[in-house]
């Protein structure tokens, strides 16, 4: 077990790694996980496409490939796959898994892809402790990470309850990527928390970007699995 009192973490951290059983957790680099997922792609949108994912993330090297399928109708879907190496991001959306219809990358996938790998330090708390990622207190229940690797540079805000419980991330993120495009807030919060390899973790969660007309929840995820090695 390694001892948190002589790193340079602010106190709520700490309490949230001890409360959610990872500090004694065996030793991971790697997390694969299952997923469950509805979507919405845009804010006028009534019903919600299902989907299933799985997601490879690894924590010394940071990483992450996402592969999801939906389905759009009886007759219609789409395959997604949206990677973080080597500090880039890239999200690739296609037709019936061969006719593509989006193909993003830059600066501004760049980093949010890198403030979505932060947020989703929640399924692998081994990641808190990465010399890539610095903390800074904001409150008692409240503390900003920020990540900085391959030139690229990434940060956000999480927020615990008085038990040490992850219950939000906030981030300031680009919401398109096209030229003009502006950061708006990007909320994670958490439903429920379950135990998987020991940790509790999040196993419900939704994604909410706060517009200037409201808010717009487009995404509620399900863990369904969720393996270390």
């Amino acid at each position: 077990m390694m001892n948190l009192d002589s790193m340079n973490l602010p106190e709520i951290v700490k309490k949230w790694l001890h409360s959610c059983g990872a500090m004694e957790c065996r030793p991971y680099s790697k997390v694969m996980i299952g997923q469950k997922a509805y979507m919405k792609l845009k804010p006028t949108q009534k019903e919600w496409f299902v989907a299933t994912a799985k997601q490879v993330s690894v924590i010394d090297v940071p990483a992450f490939e996402w592969n999801v399928k939906m389905k759009m109708n009886p007759l219609m879907w789409v395959s997604g796959r949206d990677t973080f190496v080597g500090g880039r991001g890239h999200m690739v959306i296609k037709l019936f898994s061969f006719i593509k219809i989006v193909n993003a990358a830059g600066g501004k996938i760049d980093e949010g892809t890198m403030q979505r790998y932060l947020g989703e330090m929640v399924w692998m708390p081994a990641l808190a402790l990465s010399p890539y990622i610095t903390w800074e207190k904001i409150d008692d229940l409240s503390a900003r990470a920020t990540m900085d690797y391959m030139g690229t540079t990434g940060s956000g805000v999480f927020h615990f309850d008085r038990d040490g419980n992850f219950m939000k991330f906030v981030a300031m993120r680009f919401r398109g990527n096209e030229e003009g495009s502006v950061r708006c807030e990007w909320v994670l919060t958490v439903k429920e928390h379950a135990r998987f390899e020991g940790v509790k973790i999040p196993s419900r969660m939704e994604a909410t970007w706060m517009l200037e007309e409201g808010p717009w929840t487009w995404l509620r995820l399900e863990i369904k699995g969720l393996s270390f090695e």
